[in-house]
């Protein structure tokens, strides 16, 4: 059975971390700089959520707010479901297309080890496309990358 400790060793090692009282402007050079969609937000030593493009467009682009005034912490997004290294794709795969999220924060003992991404998981998919996974699941996982998300 796959778990999302194979899919964390299946990615390649980016140092994509920001600290939280970072400008909007310094995140988003870094997310240009590393070719990468999201950035683990660290207050300290503590992940403390992520910040993605996402977020920027909708809560600085949208709202007028200027990237070189806000902060990473005032726009990042904090409610993130957690799971544990030792847990299965599938139950990976429930819980984004069951929340409408597209990140999981993967711990180990209380410890951060990683981000799994929506786009992880199709990836996992593909790869398993003879019916490994449920295609309801499936359906709905896509259907959530697909689908617009509300403006906070």
């Amino acid at each position: 059975m796959v778990a999302a400790s194979d899919i964390l060793l299946k990615k390649s090692i980016i140092d994509n971390s920001i600290q939280a009282n970072a400008k909007v402007i310094d995140a988003l050079n870094r997310l240009n700089d590393i070719n990468l969609s999201y950035l683990i937000v660290n207050d300290g030593d503590e992940v403390v959520g992520i910040f993605s493009e996402r977020d920027y467009a909708r809560k600085v682009v949208l709202k007028g707010r200027s990237s070189s005034e806000a902060t990473v912490a005032e726009v990042m997004s904090t409610d993130l479901q957690e799971v544990d290294i030792n847990a299965p794709v599938e139950t990976c795969i429930h819980l984004l297309a069951s929340l409408s999220q597209r990140y999981l924060i993967v711990k180990e003992d209380g410890e951060f080890r990683g981000v799994i991404t929506i786009h992880d998981l199709l990836r996992e998919i593909l790869l398993h496309v003879d019916s490994r996974f449920d295609d309801n699941l499936t359906r709905a996982l896509i259907d959530i990358n697909e689908q617009p998300h509300k403006v906070f």
